[in-house]
């Protein structure tokens, strides 16, 4: 451990060899060159900003007093850049010492200009020229024209389309693209609000999926149009394919009176595919099987092709099996509605 005894030993020497060189004509000499050095430095320094450069910066830009039923349905850039000329003492002040007020725009100036409003470049100059030196020049303003859309409060309610191209894995399929919320309040001038019918979503893009997929999707954004919200979760459903067979009655479609279809055999098996969550409720009863009385008169043989008339949703790919069966037309007599009464 360090005590005063080793203090004394270790660092006044070492103090005095510090003060001895300080003393010492090489380092006055030394001080002297670094002395100089500085001062020809101050002078390079005014010299050069005394120059004529050019720079850029940025300002805030604000619009106030926009009253509580008036809705922005475009926006206004948050900040304008400057691109100015000046010597650089100034541009220096500008860039370390200067604090820019935001140019600040009272929005009851404009209400009477239409529901579009345009702030030229020269106003964004004299707000920007306030703040500035007197020998400082405006070169540029990006951008040069400010504008900005509103609305009165004039709005609707409009469905959301999902703008989407999926591809998903063998053997399965979407089953269901959800939106949430599938509706969205639309703010726009009354003569735009008019042709707004639907909101798209940005374009998803999905390949090969096997599982249900959800993502956050903004809604694709129109200069002069506001959505509240602006951006929907969307749940694209993907199920799995099975094959199922069902036995469904033969029936015929379209028959005289009097004439009755008898089948050979009475019943055909309807094979498909359908989702594993739609497996189940899927059942017979949901096919509509027959023969058509004006098709049997255009064949000249003793077969008849077997047709769908109806099936249900969620189904794809359907076979009938046997796709043509023998058939007999029955002859049935038909009573007069008097003599039937009569009896």
């Amino acid at each position: 451990m360090f005590d005063v005894k080793n203090i004394k030993k270790y660092y006044i020497p070492l103090l005095r060899k510090i003060r001895n060189f300080l003393l010492s004509d090489k380092c006055r000499e030394f001080l002297f060159f670094l002395f100089f050095v500085f001062i020809s430095f101050c002078f390079w320094l005014l010299q050069i900003l005394n120059e004529t450069y050019q720079t850029e910066f940025k300002i805030p830009l604000r619009l106030k007093n926009v009253p509580k039923e008036v809705v922005l349905t475009s926006d206004i850039p948050s900040e304008i850049r400057v691109k100015v000329e000046d010597r650089g003492t100034i541009l220096l002040n500008y860039m370390l010492g200067r604090t820019f007020f935001p140019a600040t725009f009272d929005f009851a100036d404009y209400e009477n200009k239409g529901t579009r409003v345009v702030i030229p470049a020269s106003e964004l100059s004299k707000k920007i020229a306030t703040q500035l030196n007197g020998t400082t020049r405006i070169l540029a303003i990006r951008p040069d024209t400010v504008d900005f859309i509103y609305t009165r409060g004039t709005a609707m309610k409009v469905p959301v389309a999902v703008n989407k191209e999926v591809t998903t894995g063998r053997q399965y399929y979407v089953s269901d693209v959800k939106c949430q919320p599938d509706s969205v309040t639309v703010y726009a001038p009354e003569e735009v609000l008019k042709n707004v019918l639907t909101a798209y979503t940005q374009p998803i893009d999905l390949k090969d999926i096997t599982d249900t997929v959800v993502k956050h999707v903004p809604l694709q954004t129109i200069r002069g149009i506001k959505y509240v919200p602006s951006s929907v979760e969307v749940a694209v459903c993907v199920d799995m394919y099975s094959e199922k067979t069902v036995e469904v009655p033969v029936i015929g479609f379209d028959f005289p009176k009097g004439k009755v279809l008898r089948t050979f055999p009475s019943k055909v098996q309807v094979t498909f595919q359908v989702g594993l969550a739609n497996f189940k409720s899927i059942t017979a009863n949901d096919f509509l099987v027959g023969v058509a009385y004006p098709d049997l008169q255009k064949e000249s043989g003793d077969k008849a092709t077997v047709i769908l008339r109806a099936t249900p949703e969620h189904v794809s790919h359907i076979r009938i099996s046997p796709a043509t069966i023998d058939y007999l037309i029955e002859e049935q007599t038909v009573l007069p509605k008097d003599s039937l009464a009569h009896d």
